[in-house]
């Protein structure tokens, strides 16, 4: 019966937003959810580096919104860095200020750094981020800000054999405990794994949860648990995981038992170029929304995110409501979404290399999927 309510559902036609955010760039499209308004704005319009990518969204303790991405000649290259910029709702986005680096205890070493992850816990807020020559041989590190991202502890690694979020933020558990979505790529770069790791809010306690990849090429899982009231009351419920893939579909697996057991692998029918994707709860209606690249793979690794849509997500295949990017070339990828305390959506994402795009949305929901 739940199954078949969310294909109903999953069938509505949205009404249209404004002639104002057409001309912004945002073109909506037919879905269950009606978009009542819509921003969009570059985080700068121009750093001190050449080439950006990999941004992550977060809403701070104080409610301002704070975005972060690795910036420097070009991916890979040494002088990558993390940078970080905060967004005033009265002063806007503030100067980009770099907050991690490379540079190695030698102070001669200098590698590049990769996938920057924000997240908050209580009131700290913890940078997740990569160092090394490459995805195959890079190693974790994190800090911690007490006042909201305007300074930083000094980095410290992460237990020996994890890697924590790879691309997309972890999530809290009812019972205060943390999932981590995180993957592997192999040297050979033949394989690709995703896995599952686990932490207390004090980060004192560890785990891991391997997750069988079989014939898969699968990295950078993001996670949604099935449920509004997960928070409140007190018991566990089902967790979906959405994978990138090299099978032009997103691959997922479900847990029952707060991640620590996962289902096999299967292939969705929801596209994917090998481009990554994330995913948020709305509130509070409980229903998913995903950002995702729509269209196959092409030739060249950057084809197919040319087109970067919104949609609502049911178990079976996912209904746009909202086009951030429509062109026929051009990357537009790696998006980060959150929903904030008052509901509203936020995301970021990598616009032609260049600059972060942000987008705030506020969407709305017919009254009998409140």
């Amino acid at each position: 019966m739940y199954r078949a309510v969310i294909i109903l559902i999953c069938s509505l036609v949205a009404a249209t937003t404004s002639a104002q955010q057409k001309k912004k760039g945002l073109i909506p499209v037919g879905g269950p959810f009606s978009v009542l308004s819509a921003t969009t704005e570059y985080i700068f319009e121009q750093g001190p580096f050449k080439s950006v990518h990999a941004s992550t969204v977060v809403e701070l303790p104080n409610g301002n919104i704070a975005a972060a991405w690795f910036g420097g000649d070009h991916e890979g290259a040494s002088d990558v860095c993390i940078w970080m910029s905060i967004r005033d709702e009265k002063k806007g986005w503030s100067r980009p200020l770099r907050i991690a680096d490379g540079v190695q205890s030698d102070y001669k070493t200098q590698y590049p750094c990769w996938n920057p992850v924000l997240y908050c816990i209580g009131k700290k807020l913890y940078l997740h981020y990569k160092v090394g020559p490459n995805p195959r041989e890079w190693w974790a590190l994190y800090k911690v800000s007490t006042d909201n991202g305007r300074t930083w502890s000094n980095p410290e690694p992460m237990l020996e054999g994890f890697l924590g979020p790879i691309k997309n933020k972890p999530i809290k558990l009812w019972n205060g405990g943390i999932l981590y979505p995180s993957s592997t790529e192999s040297r050979d770069e033949k394989h690709w794994c995703i896995h599952i790791e686990g932490s207390d809010s004090t980060l004192q306690e560890w785990w891991k949860a391997e997750i069988p990849c079989d014939t898969f090429q699968v990295i950078q899982p993001t996670l949604l648990i099935q449920g509004v009231g997960h928070m409140l009351n007190g018991r566990s419920y089902p967790i979906r995981l959405l994978a990138r893939s090299k099978h032009n579909v997103l691959v997922e697996s479900w847990s029952k038992d707060d991640g620590e057991t996962w289902s096999p692998l299967k292939p969705t029918t929801i596209p994917n170029p090998n481009s990554g994707v994330d995913a948020a709860i709305l509130l509070p209606s409980g229903f998913h929304v995903l950002v995702y690249n729509p269209l196959p793979a092409g030739k060249e690794w950057w084809e197919g995110r040319s087109v970067l849509k919104l949609a609502s997500l049911g178990y079976e295949e996912p209904n746009d409501f909202y086009t951030f990017e429509d062109h026929t070339e051009g990357e537009y990828s790696y998006p980060a979404i959150i929903v904030d305390r008052h509901g509203t959506v936020h995301v970021t994402y990598t616009d032609n290399r260049a600059r972060i795009k942000y987008v705030r949305l506020r969407i709305d929901t017919p009254a009998y999927m409140r």
